[in-house]
């Protein structure tokens, strides 16, 4: 408690959102996932009672598992008094696009909670390229496994079955906002071609659920042109302040 108020203080931070940081619980077996899950947010709640007007908590969720991460969420909410959810990107390789786990998308648009997707390590069959130049940690690798992650969310048609669902990502929002005048274009033109049986039409522009499914954060990226851009881009309102604390204090 004191040693992050300290930390806090001295940034000159009145109130700090906490949430179980990467890889989280999704690295372990269902079970203990389930289990730790609850110890977690406990623990975390706790901590929100003893500084109400300082701290906010995420709900973690056991991925594996997106019965029990549904349920997690509904007492996150109900009974921990939580307002959002925390998901470390990819769980043993396998991502949200995939219709198994949309009983937490559900779950968070029924309660009306946003999902922060916080970067992860890479995948195994995504690392090694990264790692032999390494470029596989934050300056470049978990940028790219978390921009994909929200792409693929994107392209199978989430916000289609979910449209209230709102997402945060950090990091300037992963470069997507940058991206999306060519994700636009090129989603178009493969839908056309139907090049791949899982790329199928959407309701709306790639880059028009960005404007209205996402949250971003500029943590990380202390650049006056990058958040300018992003609050042209989204609107003031969609871009909030984050320092990534305790990974850098800028």
């Amino acid at each position: 408690d004191q040693v992050r108020l300290g930390h806090m203080d001295e940034a000159g931070i009145d109130h700090q959102v906490i949430a179980l940081t990467a890889p989280g619980v999704q690295i372990m077996d269902t079970a203990t996932a389930v289990s730790f899950s609850q110890v977690a947010n406990d623990q975390l709640a706790e901590a929100v009672r003893r500084h109400p007007t300082r701290f906010t908590g995420m709900i973690a969720i056991p991925v594996q598992d997106p019965q029990a991460s549904a349920k997690e969420i509904e007492r996150g909410v109900s009974k921990l008094g939580m307002n959002s959810v925390i998901i470390n990107s990819h769980t043993h390789g396998e991502y949200l696009s995939d219709t198994k786990f949309w009983d937490i998308f559900a779950a968070a648009e029924a309660h009306g909670v946003p999902i922060y997707l916080h970067p992860n390590s890479l995948p195994r069959n995504m690392i090694q390229s990264f790692q032999e130049c390494g470029l596989d940690g934050a300056i470049y690798g978990f940028g790219v496994e978390t921009g994909l992650h929200a792409l693929r969310i994107i392209t199978s048609g989430v916000f289609d079955r979910f449209p209230k669902l709102q997402i945060i990502i950090g990091h300037m929002g992963e470069a997507l906002p940058f991206w999306s005048y060519r994700l636009d274009y090129m989603h178009q033109a493969t839908v056309r071609s139907q090049r791949y049986e899982s790329i199928k039409p959407l309701k709306k522009k790639p880059s028009d659920y960005l404007r209205e499914n996402f949250y971003i954060t500029n943590s990380g990226v202390a650049w006056e042109h990058a958040i300018r851009f992003s609050q042209e881009f989204l609107g003031a309102d969609r871009v909030l302040y984050a320092m990534d604390y305790p990974y850098q204090h800028a």
